[in-house]
């Protein structure tokens, strides 16, 4: 008896044994013994080359209040297929955001130190002859040279919220209508989150803060010379004393080469040089070019961050996307534009 329980033990110690080693053996086989996968990679730790994709900048807050453009205008860098898929204003993002009441006010002198407009429906046009007005979740439409207008020795004009548009074959023009807010006074005035359309030169001014309005459907015409008007989003003559601030706007210029089309934004020296400009953020297309940068005595010119957008023509204007450039003026700078592909924009040197 005591034989056979020597042997069993003997039996199940040889067991344990194997038992043991079996276990080593399928550990290793199976990796657990192996170290974790490492962590993904950070931006800081991504190999050379490849760059995490930020994302892009949502539409700007309607504050509904006079001030500063709440976004940077800095585009993603990423391929964008619509403005307003990728940030930049559109018809969701700007016009008037309450319910508006009626006024067939005609063409309008506005006369009143600090006068405030909001929630009306304007059949007419506003000429402001008056200090601090402001015109906010409002639409005008417009058969006259303009929508809003600032005469000379005035200031302090705001226009936000604002959908700003026209009918087409009625106004002074031989039919057409120039000019959606014209700055004819001596100071800054700001434009903010306004839908604005058809007028052929849409925001005509030297000095302003033009932020966060998107202008669309600009409507050619032939004027009262019988020939084609030249249209532009922006437009600015030249011979300005302030700064001109165009920041984070969706500028668009549909009309063809032949009908009139100049520009998205064109800075010309019509009535003096240029200068003191920032064009930042931007989405930019169409025109013969989308930027006319001012020729060669602009300085102080700082054009950056903007999507020249090919949604009209290749080029992103018929024949290119910028021409008037200045490279060697004082104080210009041209950084981080781009193709909406991703391509950056090079201005060519100029003749």
């Amino acid at each position: 008896m005591t034989h056979r329980r020597r042997r069993l033990g003997a039996w199940l110690l040889t067991g344990l044994v194997l038992a043991v080693a079996l276990a080593l053996y399928q550990a290793d086989r199976t990796g657990v013994s192996e170290p974790p996968a490492a962590p993904p990679l950070s931006p800081s730790a991504a190999p050379s080359g490849t760059q995490p994709a930020p994302s892009a900048p949502g539409p700007s807050a309607a504050t509904g209040t006079a001030g500063p453009p709440a976004t940077t205008g800095a585009p993603s860098p990423e391929p964008c297929a619509s403005p307003g898929d990728c940030g930049y204003p559109d018809a969701r993002t700007t016009g008037p955001r309450i319910a508006l009441e009626r006024h067939d006010t005609g063409n309008m002198s506005v006369k009143k130190d600090g006068t405030v407009i909001k929630g009306w429906d304007i059949n007419g046009s506003l000429d402001v002859y008056a200090n601090d007005v402001t015109v906010i979740d409002s639409r005008i439409t417009s058969a006259n040279w303009w929508g809003i207008n600032l005469r000379p020795g005035f200031s302090g004009l705001k226009v936000l919220h604002t959908t700003i548009t026209a009918v087409p074959g009625k106004g002074p023009d031989n039919g057409g209508v120039n000019y959606a807010v014209s700055n004819m006074g001596g100071s800054s005035i700001e434009v903010g989150w306004c839908d604005v359309s058809v007028f052929g030169n849409a925001l005509s001014m030297g000095q302003g803060e033009l932020h966060d309005n998107y202008v669309h459907d600009i409507v050619a015409f032939r004027n009262q010379g019988g020939e084609w008007q030249h249209t532009d989003a922006v437009i600015s003559g030249g011979g300005n004393k302030g700064r001109l601030t165009v920041r984070h706007n969706t500028l668009l210029n549909s009309v063809a080469v032949d009908r009139g089309a100049t520009a998205a934004v064109g800075l010309f020296a019509d009535t003096g040089a240029v200068s003191s400009v920032v064009i930042d953020g931007n989405w930019l297309a169409g025109g013969a070019y989308a930027l006319y940068g001012g020729g060669p005595g602009a300085t102080g010119i700082q054009v950056t961050d903007n999507v020249f957008s090919t949604q009209y023509h290749p080029g992103s204007g018929a024949y290119g996307p910028v021409t008037a450039w200045n490279a060697g003026g004082a104080g210009n700078v041209w950084k981080g534009n781009r193709m909406t592909d991703g391509r950056p924009v090079t201005p060519e040197p100029a003749p």
